[in-house]
């Protein structure tokens, strides 16, 4: 009988031990797993050019050029507008793109990353992320000089007004645009380097209002 009670001891002891060690496993598995995610954190973080959480409700944001410096604030009242920028800014989107529509007395266009690949010069004016942002329209928002707004499909295609996912215009003409108030999202507004938009606007252009040299953006940098 003692020689059972002893075995019966025994089993219970290493079952115990069994379930120690498969639980102190878990816990290092799940320690490693939680390390891995936050490396993977950090990493995604730093590739980032700056951290969108640091900005305030109305941001402002330095568009880096090769004919000069924009300096522009964003609307808090557009803020899928605002915050769609601000991310695609971030991440570096928007370095290098063009500037593949310019008309005097109009606008000047950005915004499409084809134009970072001179093979896709067919497909300028067409590309962007695969999604497009609700219309923000409000009418004391207007097409003045230096405003930013987005660019979208005409109400045919798209009569909801919806906005392209990237690309948008900076106003370099007010009268020029004054035709577009209420029908295109204007989330922002130029605080200096108008020069800079007058310069771009000038630059001699195709048939089809593309620049004969190429105006790019050199980065987005906000003001902190």
């Amino acid at each position: 009988m003692k020689s059972k009670i002893f075995i019966l001891i025994l089993l219970v002891s290493l079952a115990a031990a069994s379930c120690a060690n498969r639980s102190k496993n878990a816990s290092d598995q799940s320690s490693e797993a939680k390390t891995t995610d936050t490396k993977n954190t950090e990493q995604m973080d730093s590739t980032l050019a700056f951290n969108p959480a640091d900005l305030p409700e109305e941001p402002i944001f330095e568009i880096h050029t090769t004919e000069g410096t924009i300096t522009v604030l964003l609307y808090a009242d557009t803020p899928l507008h605002r915050d769609n920028f601000i991310k695609l800014a971030s991440q570096h989107y928007y370095d290098s793109v063009l500037f593949h529509r310019v008309i005097y007395n109009f606008m000047i266009q950005t915004g499409d990353p084809n134009t970072k690949d001179p093979s896709k010069e067919d497909e300028y004016g067409n590309g962007g992320p695969d999604y497009t942002i609700p219309a923000e329209i409000i009418p004391a928002h207007t097409h003045k000089k230096g405003a930013v707004a987005a660019a979208r499909l005409g109400d045919t295609a798209n009569p909801r007004r919806e906005s392209s996912g990237s690309q948008f215009y900076i106003v370099q003409s007010e009268e020029g645009c004054s035709h577009l108030n209420g029908a295109y999202t204007v989330f922002g507004e130029t605080l200096d380097g108008f020069d800079v938009i007058d310069r771009i606007a000038s630059i001699r252009t195709n048939a089809m209002d593309r620049p004969l040299k190429d105006v790019r953006i050199i980065s987005i940098t906000p003001v902190l």
